[in-house]
């Protein structure tokens, strides 16, 4: 009895120093030799599988181990499929959480104002971390899987940065920025003047696109669009370089020549009266802004003074001063 007695002692010591082994461990930070590990997760991964592919990625964990973890606090089953990162100081039992919650590894992507759709697209193409599946589509294809209402995708889409998961769909990111920019327009336009000479939020948005495209002062916006708007109120040419140059597209070599000027196509403001009819880059949202609140002014041109800002007049008399002064010198 004496015998069984010591062995049943024995035996519970080892199963509280396992369990006290077992305990310090899953709290115990995993040790890196590096800043951060990417790893996978595949699909339809249980808790051995996933501790298998943890570790094969560098991580010094014993996939035993991760699945006892796992199955101990009843979320072997709950780990979801993804790619993920480990950082320092992460212990086995947080990275259990951090599979169950999702919690993927970021990745981050920068649309720049007053890009066109087409810069947008080069960017979206060329991430890394995102899965290409809009490859071969046309922009009008595109659309229609974004957001089937507009056939025109350009100044559509909210310039900005965005977070994602790593490889999160393309789709993805152009519905997000697509939907921003609809929330940012909508704000804009209920806030608008009445009195603004726009049918409709869509030409307001063309008209923000100009003035992105027409100054990067960013305290000369609401002048900019003040002259523009001033313009189509009188059924005056809007006249704006920015429009030529897009209707030129791939073809246009950095310089603008009169020639240019002269060529009709439905962006060129020099021959052709109104708005164009499609917006030409991504505006911000001081574009926005500004082409829906418009400083109050009289001027109807501006040129610039070669320093970053420009010289607003009234009529032709004063204008040709401001160019000669300015431009000609």
């Amino acid at each position: 009895m004496a015998i069984i007695r010591k062995t049943i002692a024995l035996g519970i010591l080892l199963a509280i120093a396992v369990a006290g082994y077992f305990y310090w461990w899953s709290q115990k930070p995993i040790t890196l030799d590096e800043p951060a590990i990417p790893f996978t997760i595949n699909k339809g991964s249980g808790a051995h599988a996933a501790g298998q592919q943890i570790a094969e990625a560098g991580v010094p964990l014993q996939p035993l181990m991760f699945n006892m973890l796992a199955r101990a606090t009843g979320k072997s089953s709950k780990l979801k499929a993804g790619s993920y990162e480990l950082k320092p100081g992460t212990t086995p039992l947080r990275l259990i959480d951090q599979l169950v919650r999702g919690e993927f590894a970021q990745e981050s992507l920068t649309i720049i104002e007053g890009w066109t759709f087409r810069q947008m697209r080069q960017a979206i193409a060329a991430h890394t971390g995102l899965k290409h599946d809009t490859v071969g589509l046309s922009d009008r294809e595109l659309m229609q899987r974004v957001s089937p209402e507009f056939s025109e995708p350009e100044g559509l889409f909210f310039p900005d940065t965005y977070l994602f998961a790593k490889g999160s769909s393309e789709l993805d990111i152009y519905r997000k920025a697509h939907s921003a920019m609809l929330q940012h327009l909508k704000d804009a336009w209920n806030g608008r003047d009445p009195k603004l000479p726009y049918k409709n939020a869509y030409e307001a948005l063309t008209m923000a696109s100009i003035v992105e495209k027409e100054t990067g002062q960013k305290s000369e916006r609401a002048m900019i669009a003040s002259v523009f708007v001033n313009r189509l109120r009188i059924g005056m040419m809007l006249q704006t370089d920015p429009t030529v140059i897009y209707g030129i597209g791939a073809k246009f070599d950095g310089n603008i020549r009169k020639k240019d000027l002269e060529t009709d196509t439905p962006y060129n403001t020099y021959t052709r009266a109104g708005l164009p009819p499609t917006p030409i880059s991504l505006p911000g949202r001081q574009s926005l802004a500004a082409a829906l609140a418009p400083a109050k002014s009289d001027a109807l041109y501006f040129v610039s003074r070669g320093n970053g800002t420009s010289v607003f007049s009234a009529n032709l008399t004063d204008h040709n001063r401001a160019v000669n002064r300015y431009q000609r010198q």
